[in-house]
């Protein structure tokens, strides 16, 4: 699985550790930055992160920051990106059972480390069920554009 991770400096840390677990684990990392805790501004790094998953350049997406809002904000803008913001193992089940989404956040001030492995885990591990979960994703619309229906 090739997946992208985007940050600020409040989750810089966090994805570190995540980087490290997810490179443990085989999978592949494009890290979008930053690579410090000098402070930046969290759409210039989450931003085109969101957009490699949009456009099929990684499977999957995994953005941090101080609490995770701004940039699920910002990487819900990315045409074809559905980001959920996970702050424990049920929401990161359920982003992915019920919303299918190919990209979380996570907040570097809010979640501890050893909770983000956990949630991270569990968001790859389980699966869409589709069914009427599908029917409510195809009424999604990104940035007003119409989306196409999608297969799984």
């Amino acid at each position: 699985m090739r997946i992208a991770l985007g940050t600020d400096h409040a989750g810089y840390l966090l994805k570190e550790e995540v980087k490290k677990h997810l490179l443990a684990k085989g999978h592949e990392v494009e890290d979008f930055g930053t690579d410090s805790e000098q402070a930046v501004d969290y759409p210039d790094y989450v931003g085109p992160a969101a957009e490699s998953v949009g456009l099929g350049k990684n499977d999957l997406g995994i953005v941090f920051g101080g609490s995770g809002n701004g940039e699920a904000i910002v990487a819900n803008k990315a045409d074809g990106v559905r980001c959920g913001l996970c702050w424990d193992l049920w929401s990161a089940e359920m982003t992915k059972k019920h919303n299918n989404a190919n990209v979380i956040a996570l907040g570097g001030r809010v979640v501890e480390p050893k909770l983000a492995l956990a949630i991270v885990d569990m968001w790859l591990e389980s699966e869409f069920e589709g069914g009427r979960h599908l029917t409510r994703i195809n009424k999604i619309k990104n940035g007003g554009a119409g989306r196409a229906s999608l297969e799984s």
